[in-house]
């Protein structure tokens, strides 16, 4: 071989795999506990929006004939900060005991409801009071009453279609500046 004929290209070849393992030594690789804290610090600073998976707070009432949008007071109505999901969002709860997962759409509020908590409506007090109040994950899949602000489905996301542009009439080319 090349290499084996030559005490300089032998040297050569060693400094170089030395230099090299050296250089590879010293690389901090990301771990998976890094990762994990990563995603817990997103999911409890991150701003609600469509596709969002948030750590949120979740207590239960019961109480209330009518909700802050008008709406009479039911099962799968939530109270939720208007700052961070506008009455009308829409949200999926699935790291609560089977009864409770599920979507529910934000149509009240509350003076008592302030940042990242959940007030789910009961229909009965007891249970209201023996749910408590438990950390859960909330998935985002409408932010408030627009329904273009949904998350995205997997065709579109796969699919990423460009929206139409405005058409210019021709009456409109000859005025334009």
């Amino acid at each position: 071989m090349i290499i084996s004929r030559s005490f300089w290209r032998k040297s050569i070849v060693t400094i170089v795999a030395a230099v090299g393992f050296v250089l590879l030594y010293q690389v901090t690789t990301l771990d998976s506990k890094y990762a994990a804290r990563q995603a817990v610090l997103r999911e409890t600073t991150a701003l609600p929006m469509p596709g969002a998976r948030l750590a949120f707070s979740a207590t239960a009432y019961c109480k209330g004939i009518q909700t802050a949008s008008g709406v009479t007071a039911q099962t799968g109505v939530a109270a939720a900060d208007p700052e961070l999901l506008p009455v009308g969002s829409v949200v999926e709860i699935d790291s609560l005991p089977p009864k409770y997962n599920g979507i529910y759409t934000v149509l009240d509020t509350g003076p008592s409801i302030q940042g990242r908590e959940v007030d789910l409506y009961m229909w009965s007090c007891n249970e209201a009071l023996q749910f408590g109040r438990k950390p859960i994950h909330v998935n985002v899949l409408r932010l408030g009453w627009n329904p273009r602000a949904t998350s995205p489905t997997f065709f579109d996301r796969f699919f990423r279609r460009p929206r139409p542009r405005a058409a210019v009439a021709p009456a409109d080319i000859g005025t334009q500046n």
